[in-house]
């Protein structure tokens, strides 16, 4: 593993030789050259959420809400090492061409470890979801992927958006999220705590928001007290892009730019994604910082320079830039869509045989849109493979297949002359003619994102419920009132409400937003050649009632761990096809002081195909006041059961998941016997319902 202490001294001694200038002018993230020093300029703005993006073509992997939906984090720390493989290939060739501009370096702002709280949130598929285990878990295993585990590392990862953040994204430059300490710490923190703790993550950037009066990326409760104090942070802090700014023209908590900039660098925030820190000297001439201050900035970013190995010849400079999307990494993404599609309902019609058909329906605007395959961070795909091609080169020569785009995403017509529902007729009437229909409907960048991305549905990248857009549930009603059979499959990045669906279509798929080559995953699914696995990371709520006020961040009535209504979809929720029936558990009696604790499960397979499945554990304690009301997730592990057999597997559970967290935010391991859940879903009544099978009830001692 790549060791802090000789980076640090060696960045110690550059820094050493720099002037005061020369140090502030390295803590913005375009930090020149220092000629003289034969220090090469360096740009620490990247992306990486699912493939690195924005510079140019790359292997383009789902969405990260995706990658959380298939419960697999051994494939997402591969993934992340491939992303690092073409980061550094790209990097090998463009240095030499002197091209050091932004998305073209190796610290990469990634992953996005927030909490995805409330459906309404346009970031909210950024994120691996709503609970704080998953995430956590997830998150941890990005940042070994991309950061490595060798001499040198590899690449950069960063923790964003530190803390309490999660929209509305309208108001989140003025938005002051007041948070309890027990949904602190409950909540909000842990995916942080073993990013910085488990997994070493270079970097952190604050949010644009405050927490509790003070700004994020000036929050000495934050970054000083919590980040570096407790946790023993060792990285360098990043500002969100031009957050400093809003210190002065939003929050109101400084008057000036140099008051910002000082009230930044004091909390430890190290480099600004912005212009803030162009004010810095200023800041030093009037004595608001010290040398002292500006010299560990510097130090602890080009800390991070010799760890990848920049002043040096590495292992990693010998990666060609074949390595970008080749083969290998294409068929990563593929798997990885596959994985990660959750299969909500099925009367039995899926998988489809081919045979059986002489005509197929494919109709929607997610149906061929590219858009809709790459959600937001994204890199360009050398090829793109919408579902409408998928299929259609899966039945090539085997069946006839008809389309139509049935209605735009959101506006009334396709065609700015035509008339209101431009392509109904169309589409009615390719379902008329054809034996089954599938349905794409759903969202994409432009209607649920980031804000200021000018497409967004309500102007501020959040979505103002979570219905479908009235022209495609309209589209739906038409298409289901041919009487054909209808098999829906939603591209989105978020829960929406699929009560009318529930009851009008025959299956449902959520397939998130897959890749670039999403199409070629959803009809392997569709076709059976592929069994569905994933599982959701995210509550699908039963409609809009059941959801509390936007801008309160306290838990109560959020996410499947206190939600008290009964939900459409629950979190960890998914078919397959087939099932697998757990038969029986057992472990120690006793939970041991530390460490973790291993569960042997048998499992069976009735069914004549291998069942790739997700095995989940969720925990409750048996009596204590400050667990939550539902039994929350502690351990999960993907499994392959061959047909019509039985096998046991092992699963780990962590001690350390077996706390609660009291009022104060203080976490502690309640004097109480603890009830173990262990199965393939939840064990609340709806999930039991759906799947027709119950976890496996272990009771352990304290």
């Amino acid at each position: 593993m790549y060791d802090h202490e000789p980076c640090r001294k060696k960045a110690e001694d550059l820094v050493g030789l720099m002037t005061v200038e020369e140090r502030i002018d390295q803590l913005t993230y375009h930090a020149p050259s220092v000629e003289r020093l034969g220090v090469p300029s360096f740009n620490y703005w990247n992306e990486a959420l699912h493939g690195v993006a924005r510079g140019g073509t790359a292997t383009v992997f789902p969405q990260a809400i995706g990658l959380a939906a298939t419960f697999d984090d051994e494939l997402l720390k591969r993934i992340a090492d491939v992303i690092a493989t073409e980061a550094r290939a790209r990097f090998n060739e463009f240095s030499k061409r002197g091209d050091r501009d932004m998305y073209k370096g190796l610290s990469f702002w990634s992953p996005n470890v927030n909490i995805f709280r409330d459906p309404r949130w346009g970031r909210g598929h950024e994120t691996y979801g709503e609970d704080p285990f998953l995430t956590s878990r997830m998150g941890v295993a990005f940042i070994r992927g991309l950061q490595g585990e060798g001499k040198t590392m590899k690449a950069a990862a960063c923790a964003k958006h530190f803390a309490v953040h999660s929209g509305p994204e309208v108001i989140r430059h003025f938005f002051d999220a007041v948070v309890s300490e027990k949904d602190m710490r409950e909540t909000y923190l842990p995916a942080f705590e073993s990013c910085v703790c488990e997994a070493q993550v270079e970097s952190v950037m604050g949010a644009y928001n405050r927490v509790n009066g003070e700004p994020c990326c000036g929050s000495r409760s934050l970054l000083r007290n919590i980040l570096r104090g407790e946790w023993g942070f060792q990285g360098h802090v990043v500002s969100d892009c031009w957050a400093l700014r809003d210190f002065h023209e939003h929050h109101r908590v400084t008057k000036t730019p140099v008051e910002s900039a000082a009230l930044a660098m004091d909390a430890g925030c190290d480099l600004n994604c912005g212009n803030t820190y162009l004010h810095l000297k200023s800041a030093w001439l009037q004595g608001l910082v010290s040398d002292d201050q500006i010299t560990e900035s510097a130090v602890r970013l080009f800390t991070m320079r010799f760890k990848l190995g920049l002043f040096e010849e590495t292992e990693f400079d010998s990666i060609p830039y074949e390595k970008v999307e080749c083969d290998e990494h294409i068929s990563l993404s593929v798997r990885a869509a596959e994985e990660s599609v959750v299969l909500l309902k099925n009367d039995g019609i899926l998988p489809l045989d081919p045979d059986t058909i002489r005509t197929i329906g494919i109709i929607g605007p997610n149906a061929n849109s590219r858009r809709a395959l790459v959600g937001n961070y994204y890199g360009t795909s050398s090829r793109y493979v919408t579902p409408l091609e998928g299929i259609q080169d899966y039945l090539k020569g085997k069946v006839r297949v008809l389309y139509s785009v049935g209605c735009a995403l959101s506006a009334d017509r396709t065609e700015d002359l035509a008339m209101a529902g431009d392509r109904i007729a169309e589409a009615c009437t390719v379902a008329e003619k054809s034996d089954i229909v599938i349905l794409f409907l759903g969202l994409d960048e432009s209607l649920e994102g980031e804000e200021m991305d000018t497409g967004n549905n309500v102007g501020s990248g959040d979505k103002s419920d979570i219905n479908l857009p009235f022209v495609q549930r309209d589209l739906l009603k038409r298409i289901t009132q041919t009487g054909k059979p209808v098999i829906l499959c939603v591209l989105a990045g978020s829960c929406l409400d699929l009560l009318e669906p529930n009851r009008e279509c025959n299956a449902i798929l959520q397939a998130w937003y897959p890749g670039a080559r999403g199409g070629e995953a959803i009809a392997n699914i569709l076709f059976g050649r592929v069994n569905p696995s994933g599982k959701l990371p995210v509550t699908f709520y039963s409609g809009q009632n059941t959801l509390p006020d936007f801008t309160d961040y306290s838990m109560v009535g959020r996410t499947y761990r206190y939600i008290t209504d009964q939900p459409l979809y629950p979190f960890g929720y998914g078919l397959t096809y087939g099932k697998l029936i757990p038969v029986r558990a057992k472990t120690d009696h006793r939970i041991p002081e530390s460490g973790s604790f291993s569960v042997s499960v048998t499992i069976r397979n009735d069914f004549d195909r291998e069942i790739n499945e997700v095995l989940q554990i969720y925990a409750k304690p048996a009596e204590s006041r400050f667990a939550p009301p539902n039994p929350v997730l502690v351990a999960f592990r993907r499994v392959q059961i061959a047909h019509r057999s039985t096998e046991e597997k092992d699963i780990t559970v962590s001690t350390n998941t077996l706390t609660v967290v009291d009022e104060s935010g203080m976490r502690i391991r309640p004097d109480s016997d603890w009830i173990l859940y262990v199965g393939f879903s939840q064990p609340d009544e709806r999930s039991c319902e759906l799947l027709g099978t119950r976890p496996i009830e272990l009771r352990i001692e304290k």
